[in-house]
This record gives structure tokens, C-alpha cells and sequence, in this order.
């Protein structure tokens, strides 16, 4: 008699690609599939681009747009719950695992985990807004029969700052997979694929156009390196609702013929490698960024903003943090440094990240005992 899988719904915004997607879909790739089946749950208006490999590595993707309506939300993602047979529900969306862990509870779903990517909230306060973490944070203590976090900042922001006296709450590094860090890459390929002449120095950024990633301190930064180095190149990888005046800040700085927007892509870890020489990430806060791993796997010069946690360093060398209070110039100049530093050695930084808790691999066994703990 075939043993039953252990059936698990992910909860998500889309299955676009970003670091808790690509992560996601990298558990799924690399988690025994005989043993285990995920759904993923998009909340989003779309399921997102990743949902077409979802359903190729054996998964389902399930739609459930949130839209205006919470109660008519609440029914359709109880019908999931309900129709699915689940063994736990794993929630990503932050503090609305809150209401997610409640609904699952209420279906009877015996092991619910809430999953913290990020250090802060970054919606306006208000009075309705600090009710809404109350209640979302005090569910996800009730409802959460175990937690997970991507960093201990992220830990602190849904778990509250005693998180590591309650056995239920962990820090699980989100690890990334290094195959595409190990695959041959024809450098003038990749640069005359994006237009940058050759012998071009170029400084790139991954990362969606939200406020979160400051791309308007990011552009002060490359038109200082710019002053500084006349003929580099950007290469902003990503998409988002700032992108448009991302665009237009750039045109109106001079920059726009240096500057090279590629939108949404699954081929990052090839552009860091064939297409980017320094890696500048200014983000205003974060839980534990992948693009930061991945531009280290790429032997990339990091320049880093201080609110990332240090737990995201992993080649010493190559990652340097430096706070948003410093002028852009002094970031330019850090930036430029590295550029003359040059790349990391390639299999010293691959050995580094596969070494450390950031390769997919230690995630796996972290999971799968998690899922099949009796109570967890």
C-alpha cells in the first residue's frame, strides 16, 4: 500500500519571482518529492511566473486573490483549507499569518507555521494600523504551533523580543541553490545581450521597486560612481510600483544611456556572474536578503546598508556595510573600491556559501524534520 504524502500549503502573495519565491521553489525542487506535496496559495491578483515550475516539479498552484472583500476571501481560502486534506499550512505573508493560522486552526489543520522574511512593517502608522499588528501578531502566538524566521531581526518582528525563550520559534536561513552559480557563463554574452559595451564596468542592484529598497538613494550613489568612473554601467534587475519614476529619476539625471532596466528575470545568478562586476544594496530595512547571498555566490563586491543584518555576510572580504546617514558620495567611493578590488575568486565563493547555512541544501532537512514532527 503507497504510503500517503504529507501535504503542505504554502501561503503567498504571487509565485513572482523574489527571494522567498525562488527559495520556495528551490525547498520544492530539492525536497523529496515521494515524501512530501506542496500547494502553493497566491493571495496576489495573479499566480505569478513561477507558477508554471511549480506545477512542473509536481506542485499546485491555487489562486485565491484577496481583493476588497475579506470575508469573501475568508470563505474562498477556508474551502482550500477545507477541500485540501492538509497535514500544515506554511504562512509567508507576514503579519497576515496571522488571520491565515486563525482560518487553519478553525479547519483543523494540526501543525501551522508562521514564516517572518522581513524586520519591519513598512505600511503607514496609524491607529487602525498598530490595532491590525496587534491582533495579527497576538493570533499568530495563538493560532502558530511553530515559527520560523529568516534572521533574528525578523524573528523579533513577528514573535516579539523574547522569540528564543518559546520552543516553538526558530531561525531558519533561507539557503539558495548553487547549481546556476557553477554553470559556464560567456561574459561578452551576457553584456552584449544588455546593450554594455565591452571593457564596461557595470554596479548592479536586485531588487522590486518599493520604498523598502531605495532606489532614489541607490540612483544619488550611481551618479556619484559615474563622476568617478565615466564609462560604468547599471543593471537594475527587478519590477515594481516605483519603477516608472525609478525610470524618469534616472532620465532626468543623465543617466538614462548608462542605465539598464531588465524587469522581473529567473536567470539572476547568470547576470551576477556575466553581467555585473560590484553589487550596491541600500536597502532601508530587511529580514535576511537573498540578493545579497547571491551576489556573494557571484564573488560580487557587496556594499550593503547597515539596517541588513549581519548574519547575511558570508565572504568577509567582499561584503562591506555602510549606514543610509552617509552621503551618497562616500557610498560612491566604497562602491569604487570594490570595483577595483575586483571579483572573488569563483570556486572560493561557491565553497564559502555552500559551506554556510545559505545553500538550499541545509534548509531541506530542517524542513522535512519539521514537517514530520509529531506536534511541531
Amino acid at each position: 500500500m503507497t504510503q500517503r504524502r504529507v501535504r503542505i500549503l504554502h501561503a503567498v502573495g504571487t509565485m513572482d519571482p523574489g527571494g522567498i519565491e525562488v527559495w520556495l521553489l528551490n525547498v520544492l525542487k530539492y525536497i523529496d518529492r515521494d515524501l512530501f506535496e506542496f500547494h502553493f496559495c497566491t493571495f496576489g491578483p495573479h499566480p505569478g511566473l513561477l507558477a508554471g515550475d511549480v506545477e512542473r516539479l509536481g506542485g499546485r498552484v491555487l489562486p485565491c486573490p484577496r481583493g476588497l472583500n475579506p470575508w469573501s476571501f475568508g470563505r474562498r481560502f477556508r474551502k482550500i483549507l477545507h477541500e485540501g486534506n492538509y497535514d500544515a499550512v506554511h504562512s509567508h505573508v507576514t503579519l497576515f499569518s496571522g488571520a491565515v493560522l486563525r482560518w487553519a486552526q478553525a479547519e483543523g489543520i494540526p501543525m501551522r507555521i508562521a514564516h517572518s522574511h522581513v524586520s519591519q512593517d513598512d505600511k503607514p502608522d496609524s491607529h487602525a494600523r498598530r490595532y491590525y499588528r496587534w491582533t495579527m501578531k497576538s493570533w499568530i502566538d495563538r493560532y502558530s504551533t511553530r515559527g520560523l524566521a529568516a534572521s533574528q531581526i525578523a524573528a523579533a518582528l513577528l514573535f516579539g523580543d523574547a522569540w528564543e525563550t518559546d520552543r516553538r520559534f526558530q531561525i531558519l536561513h533561507c539557503g539558495i541553490d548553487l547549481l546556476p552559480f557553477q554553470d559556464s557563463v560567456a561574459r561578452d554574452q551576457v553584456r552584449s545581450e544588455l546593450g554594455v559595451p565591452a571593457g564596461a564596468p557595470v554596479v548592479g542592484h536586485v531588487g522590486r521597486f518599493e520604498l523598502q529598497k531605495n532606489h532614489r538613494f541607490l540612483l544619488e550613489v550611481f551618479g556619484e560612481i559615474q563622476k568617478r568612473v565615466p564609462n560604468v554601467h547599471f543593471l537594475l534587475v527587478g519590477d515594481g510600483p516605483l519603477r516608472a519614476q525609478i525610470e524618469a529619476q534616472s532620465d532626468a539625471m543623465g543617466l538614462s544611456g548608462k542605465m539598464h532596466f531588465v524587469g522581473i528575470r529567473t536567470d539572476v545568478a547568470r547576470l551576477m556572474r556575466g553581467g555585473m562586476d560590484v553589487f550596491v544594496f541600500p536597502s532601508l530595512f530587511e529580514g535576511l536578503p537573498i540578493a545579497v547571498i547571491e551576489a556573494q555566490a557571484a564573488g560580487l563586491g557587496c556594499v550593503v546598508s547597515d539596517t541588513v543584518t549581519g548574519e547575511a555576510r558570508v565572504l568577509g572580504d567582499q561584503f562591506t556595510q555602510l549606514s543610509l546617514s552617509k552621503r551618497p558620495e562616500e557610498w560612491a567611493a566604497t562602491a569604487v573600491e570594490a570595483l577595483q578590488r575586483g571579483k572573488a575568486e569563483a570556486g572560493l565563493a561557491l565553497q564559502a556559501v555552500a559551506q554556510s547555512d545559505f545553500c538550499i541544501q541545509r534548509s531541506i532537512p530542517t524542513l522535512s524534520n519539521l514537517y514530520v514532527t509529531p506536534g511541531a
